[in-house]
């Protein structure tokens, strides 16, 4: 049978645009960092009677003291993505995202000082929270899992709070490397759990 060749070339041109149309690009690849059965690839405080992990799940707990904590993950980054899974535990959670420094933090729960949620904003200390997130009221589940994630390019920050943008920020107070870390805050009775964190450089 004889082909038309102006109409072959013509489909093909066709598949090729409907192809570019339809076929979305992928991400970068997220990899694990927290490996669910301890805190191999993670800096303890010393002494450390707040952070536990099991089953696939990273707990942070108040110590009888109310003192807080810090949980860095291993290595120093410029750009990247973390992504985690959280549930709130009992008390009153204030937690939240460190990025590159302790001075940078993403927040999780309810303000210490404002004594609201204030989940997804971006905290600065002396600066207070710089930036809100925006629908969180309506992504946020209280009782459930909820997933962040946090994208740190150069001064630029973006979260997402499960699936949805919530926040797009340009610190003028970032700092170019540094590592990330998970708060526990002093002064508060409450828990928190973390599970599927992973991680990737841009």
């Amino acid at each position: 049978m004889k082909i038309n060749r102006s109409f072959f070339v013509f489909g093909l041109c066709a598949l090729i645009m409907f192809s570019g149309f339809t076929i979305k690009k992928k991400g970068p690849k997220l990899h694990k960092i927290f490996n669910g059965k301890n805190l191999d690839g993670w800096k303890a405080p010393d002494g450390n009677i707040w952070w536990t992990a099991n089953k696939g799940i990273l707990t942070v707990k108040s110590g009888p003291d109310k003192k807080g904590s810090i949980l860095w993950a291993d290595g120093e980054y410029e750009d990247f993505i973390v992504q985690l899974d959280f549930k709130f535990g009992a008390g009153t959670v204030d937690s939240g995202i460190f990025l590159r420094t302790d001075k940078q933090e993403i927040q999780i729960g309810e303000s210490g000082s404002l004594k609201r949620d204030l989940t997804g904003a971006l905290y600065s200390p002396g600066k207070g929270y710089v930036a809100e997130a925006s629908n969180v009221e309506e992504l946020l589940k209280l009782d459930d899992w909820n997933t962040m994630k946090v994208k740190a390019q150069v001064s630029v920050y973006t979260i997402w709070l499960n699936g949805e943008k919530v926040l797009t920020y340009d610190s003028e107070t970032a700092i170019d490397k540094g590592p990330v870390g998970l708060q526990l805050p002093k002064g508060r009775e409450m828990h928190i759990d973390f599970r599927n964190i992973l991680f990737t450089e841009i």
